[in-house]
């Protein structure tokens, strides 16, 4: 039965998960150089048009709409045809069908914005738009379908494996496959002489906030209804966070001898991708621990990406997203309590549960980084990936859309 309480809960929750992609485009531009700023932004805005098109098109019938083998949906819903207004959702009957389709929209808007800072300053618009509107078709819809669809293969179709609100089908996809493509891409002209440049502070603070706030709704929403599940999601959302900001903090102090506010935005970000998998299944003492032990390992990822094996990952999507999708997948399987939702992790008894969590991880890598590869030969055959040496030395905001953030702004830095 529908539920006037739920519906509007969820709702608002959708409208939080919104804000994050606004949120992510100030904290990638902030991080950006001074001359990609509306490049950087531009990057995510012009997603949130896209994939909502794409979703109410196609996305949510190919993600949701019946079973093809356990890896994908069908076109029975395309345009979202056969659902009516008052209809309750298959997934969430207290809720009418638009409200969880409207919500798992939000989801496909952000996701793809995520790719977007591995590839910041130097792979054109152009290319950009084909390879992400190829990328929802050939990465998204199907691991939302296998993480969450009826019948999905990595739900329970088969492996029974749980992701709350994405750590798989959001985060760890769309780090690994921002790491295939900044590879494909190759590293930034004076990427091994020059050293990072963050312009703008402030706006990697203000896109954190918008994020965290953001993320209530990611994580508490995902429980479909306004309930104790929900409140118990808010909770371990915010103490994850709080504790990868602290033990970021603990970092740079070890480290600098300081306190930095791009480290501490950076630690509260990991945090939230660290639970997001686990945040309705995990008790509030495990996300302390979850949140503090993933800005360390985040930390060694980041570290390992670009000053290791000197990968151009130019604003470290996979080392925070990719790699603390990883830590919150592994740490549900650690600690899910059966107390909190009916799943009970390795710390609970139950190895089975570790070993499928693990097992979709390597799942989703295969399935990023294959779907990656193909997206790239496809986009290959409409135009090139990267700008040209002189586009990407006057930078992006000028040589892609004839405009700057700035206009004082010489175009040297």
């Amino acid at each position: 039965m529908i539920d006037s309480g739920d519906t509007a809960f969820v709702l608002v929750s959708a409208a939080l998960v919104f804000i994050m992609t606004p949120g992510l485009a100030l904290f990638y531009g902030g991080l950006g150089r001074r001359k990609n700023m509306v490049n950087n932004v531009m990057a995510s805005t012009f997603i949130m048009g896209l994939a909502m098109v794409m979703w109410v098109l196609c996305g949510y019938s190919l993600a949701f709409g019946g079973n093809t083998g356990g890896i994908i949906g069908t076109l029975n819903n395309i345009g979202l045809i056969g659902i009516n207004m008052s209809d309750p959702s298959a997934y969430a009957d207290n809720l009418p069908s638009l409200a969880f389709i409207g919500f798992q929209m939000m989801f496909a808007v952000i996701t793809p914005a995520l790719i977007t800072g591995s590839v910041a300053g130097r792979m054109r618009f152009k290319a950009l738009f084909i390879f992400i509107a190829l990328w929802s078709i050939v990465v998204y819809y199907p691991m939302a379908h296998m993480v969450w669809g009826e019948g999905g293969l990595l739900g329970g179709g088969w492996l029974n494996s749980v992701d709350f609100a994405g750590g798989n089908v959001v985060h760890i996809s769309s780090g690994v496959s921002g790491l295939v493509l900044c590879i494909v891409l190759g590293r930034r002209i004076g990427y091994e002489n020059v050293s990072y440049r963050i312009h703008h502070v402030p706006f990697v603070a203000l896109g954190m906030a918008l994020l965290w706030f953001g993320w209530f709704g990611f994580n508490a929403g995902s429980a479909l209804g306004a309930n104790d599940l929900a409140a118990h999601a808010f909770l371990t959302t915010a103490m994850s966070a709080a504790a990868a900001l602290l033990s970021w903090m603990v970092i740079d102090t070890i480290k600098h001898r300081k306190t930095t506010l791009i480290g501490a935005c950076t630690g509260v970000i990991i945090g939230l991708v660290a639970i997001t998998p686990g945040a309705g299944f995990v008790p509030v003492w495990a996300s302390i621990i979850i949140g503090f032990a993933a800005s360390p390992i985040c930390y060694a990822g980041i570290s390992l990406v670009k000053r290791t094996l000197k990968i151009d990952d130019a604003l470290d999507t996979f080392g925070c997203h990719g790699i603390g999708g990883m830590w919150g997948g592994i740490a549900t399987g650690l600690f899910a309590d059966p107390n909190v939702n009916g799943i009970a992790g390795l710390l609970f008894g139950d190895s089975h549960q570790f070993a499928a969590q693990l097992i979709s991880i390597v799942i989703t890598i295969i399935v990023a980084t294959a779907g990656t590869l193909i997206c790239v030969g496809i986009t290959r055959l409409f135009t090139q990936l990267r700008v040209e040496r002189r586009d990407e030395l006057i930078g992006m905001d000028v040589s892609q859309h004839g405009e700057t953030a700035y206009p004082s702004f010489n175009g040297l830095d």
